[in-house]
């Protein structure tokens, strides 16, 4: 079959199980074709109805705190008519040839889902409505179903579903054209307020994430790595530690290189976590540093400061930068610098795994746990299908556990000590040997009409490499990025600069930083034409037209304007404000959401306090509104967080910064309250785990120029010794 958005869906296979209805299908497109459920039913099908009239739902992909394993259920029920109180919601199985890929990771899992979930749904609700013709003998077309039962109202007659089960589990699945999806003003589910599935057993201490995992004659591990990137085991006092008090092994493992990615290290086995912890403290390593890291950001730093007005590889090149910058009435220059930064989440990385004979099995908080799978069967040896992977709810992640390292060491300690182990990392080896947001510089210049209009941009964009060849994970720009296709005359230049320090995916990757460089500059031009920053905004997005670029999934301007209109009426944009106070607004199109924000902020003596944060944002219908809402504010507070005081530095390779004592989160009193708004006129929802986060710094910035007068152009704000008010 296919769906909308090119979607290719294979048949779906609808089957009895004792009695009840059990709906099984595959999202192709975002993974392997579907196989022929197994006997046990329930580890296969997405959708079962009982004969009671209940109903369990499967969540598919990682819950890591963005909503999904209540989201995508509320998908299938709505097209079902199922009410939300008959629902059951469980994890799926780690099964990428059932169920497709089961990543939490770029705002994906609502878009890549909507239309097949909606589908599974509304092929269930088509087999009840046909059972009860048939039980009735009337035409399908007299039965309506609606709120977990199917009427006819001629007759005044209906059916609770699990009274229509067993019949329909006997039927063949109407054809596509005779599925009928609910028109947006037919919800009755979605757009509501619901209450997350897990949220009481997580209120009330159950063992739901990977931390909490408990198996039989259990050994808790921990694993001392090189304090830089690339060190090895030299020499260490193995023997002695393995005479500490519950103690029962201790070992070196040494470097497996990717895939399988393995670091070099010593494992210390306990009965304890704590006992592994204290044995740890008196374990003494020699390191081999011939190979490791050797890292500095100062001087990362500084050379790249060094890089203004030298010219680098060119990446885009529209129109004539050059000739613009040269004819402008005005022209403005300024370097924006933004540091590295460590994923930091509440649980640390671990791993329950238990290797044994030609068999693992595996409990882990990934966000791609079918990776993790593959990565330890490699490190093991093992073949795909010899393991097992249960899938926990995460701790926060922001994308450090699309990584699945912690998983690679767990198997490791547990193949080569033959016992099944818990490997829990401390916060220090959590933020020490972490995947960094990595750091950057861009040197630019922009240059304005006669009429104060945007005629130019060139961006000389600084950042680091592992290879010399490219820029290291997510340090670069890809096409498109804002506000590339909206100036005519662009040119990006890039200069890499070595470094070893390894880099990952850190909540909305690139544009987290991107857009803190892009709003800052294009609101010195705007103040520099003496321009109202929304209407100069407004401007540049021109007329509406849907861009183009990486294979269509570009920013519609109309959307774009939309919201930036939209959260001006909100914030009551551009009226007087009192002496020491001002707004600031900024809009990013990131991970294909729209969101506009305005901040509003009392500056004194270099201190701030953000008064209200606006947020306007376009990602298409919203499913959950309670954890819509939750999204935004989640991700404007990590976005002031980081703005104010978080940055990792380095030296000699090593992370100065590994506790929260020296990488000081935003607390409760300094965090603002957040009006959120949410535009939902587009038909297909795409995803908020990201969008709202890249415009909440650069409007508070903007808002602090505009209550003080003060440009700040590095992050964190801290480095120029501002902090927040109390």
């Amino acid at each position: 079959m296919s769906a909308a958005n090119g979607i290719r869906l294979t048949r779906r296979q609808l089957l009895g199980a004792g009695g009840g209805l059990v709906v099984a299908f595959t999202i192709p497109a975002c993974g392997g074709e579907t196989k022929t459920p197994a006997t046990d039913l329930a580890s296969n099908a997405w959708l079962t109805i009982r004969p009671d009239g209940s109903a369990t739902i499967f969540a598919t992909h990682p819950e890591i705190g963005q909503g999904v394993k209540t989201a995508l259920p509320m998908i299938v029920a709505e097209e079902l008519d199922m009410p939300w109180e008959r629902v059951t919601v469980e994890q799926a199985p780690i099964d990428e040839s059932t169920f497709g890929r089961q990543v939490a990771g770029g705002s994906t899992s609502i878009r890549n889902s909507w239309e097949p979930l909606r589908r599974a749904g509304a092929t269930a609700r088509a087999l009840l409505r046909q059972a009860a013709a048939e039980t009735w003998s009337v035409p399908v077309n007299e039965c309506v179903a609606g709120n977990g039962q199917v009427s006819h109202q001629a007759t005044g007659q209906s059916l609770g579903y699990g009274e229509l089960v067993e019949r329909a589990s006997m039927l063949k699945p109407p054809p596509e054209s005779q599925i009928e999806l609910k028109a947006r003003d037919q919800y009755r589910l979605l757009g509501t307020r619901i209450s997350g599935v897990d949220n009481r057993a997580t209120v009330t201490g159950q063992p739901l994430f990977g931390i909490d995992q408990q198996l039989p004659n259990l050994r808790f591990a921990t694993y001392v790595r090189a304090p830089a990137t690339g060190g090895t085991v030299a020499r260490a006092n193995i023997d002695g530690v393995k005479t500490l008090p519950g103690v029962v092994d201790a070992f070196v493992l040494d470097p497996v290189q990717p895939p399988k990615g393995l670091r070099g290290g010593v494992a210390i086995l306990a009965e304890t976590t704590w006992q592994a912890l204290k044995a740890r403290r008196q374990l003494e390593v020699e390191w081999d540093f011939a190979a490791a890291a050797t890292d500095s950001w100062e001087t990362l730093r500084s050379d790249g400061l060094e890089r203004a007005g030298q010219s680098g590889e060119v990446l885009f090149d529209d129109g004539n930068a050059e000739r613009a910058l040269a004819s402008s009435a005005q022209q403005i220059s300024a370097s924006y610098v933004y540091p590295f930064l460590s994923h930091a989440p509440l649980e640390p990385q671990n791993c329950t795994a238990s290797v044994e004979g030609n068999t693992a099995e595996i409990w882990a908080p990934s966000q791609t746990p079918a990776r993790g799978a593959s990565m330890a069967a490699e490190v093991c040896g093992l073949n795909p299908d010899q393991v097992v992977m249960h899938q926990t709810r995460i701790g926060g992640g922001f994308g450090r556990r699309l990584y699945n390292d912690y998983v690679v060491e767990a198997v490791a300690i547990s193949q080569r000590a033959g016992v099944p182990v818990k490997l829990t990392w401390t916060r220090e080896d959590d933020m020490a040997n972490d995947l960094y947001r990595p750091g950057g510089l861009h040197h630019l210049k922009g240059g304005l009409d006669e009429k104060g209009r945007l005629s130019g941009w060139h961006n000389h964009f600084v950042t680091v490499t592992s290879d010399g060849e490219k820029p290291s994970s997510t340090a670069g720009m890809r096409l498109g990025t804002f506000p590339q296709h909206l100036v005519k005359n662009y040119r990006v230049e890039q200069t890499l600069l070595p470094s070893g320090i390894p880099t990952g995916a850190w909540r909305a990757p690139g544009s987290n930083a991107l857009a803190f460089v892009s709003n800052g500059f294009l609101h010195e031009l705007s103040s520099a034409a003496d321009r109202d920053h929304l209407e100069f905004l407004l401007e540049l997005m021109g007329r509406d037209r849907q861009l183009s670029w990486r294979r269509g999934s570009g920013m519609d301007t109309g959307r774009a304007k939309a919201v930036i209109e939209a959260v001006g009426k909100q914030s009551n944009w551009g009226r007087t404000m009192p002496a020491g106070q001002g707004q600031g607004l900024a809009f990013y199109y990131s991970h294909r959401g729209y969101f506009a924000e305005v901040a509003e902020v009392t500056v004194k003596d270099k201190q701030v306090r953000v008064d209200r944060v606006f947020a306007c944002g376009d990602v298409g219908p919203i499913i959950n509104r309670s954890m819509a809402e939750h999204q935004v504010v989640g991700s404007v507070s990590d976005g002031l967080s980081t703005m104010m005081g978080l940055e990792i530095t380095f030296t000699s390779g090593r992370a100065n910064e590994t506790n929260f004592d020296r990488y000081p989160m935003m607390r409760m009193p300094s965090a603002p309250p957040v009006e959120v708004v949410f535009l939902e006129d587009n038909p297909s929802p795409t995803g908020l785990g990201e969008p709202a986060l890249p415009p909440a710094a650069p409007a508070v910035v903007n808002a602090i120029f505009a209550a003080s007068g003060e440009r700040l152009r590095e992050l964190p704000l801290s480095k120029a010794g501002w902090g927040w008010m109390t």
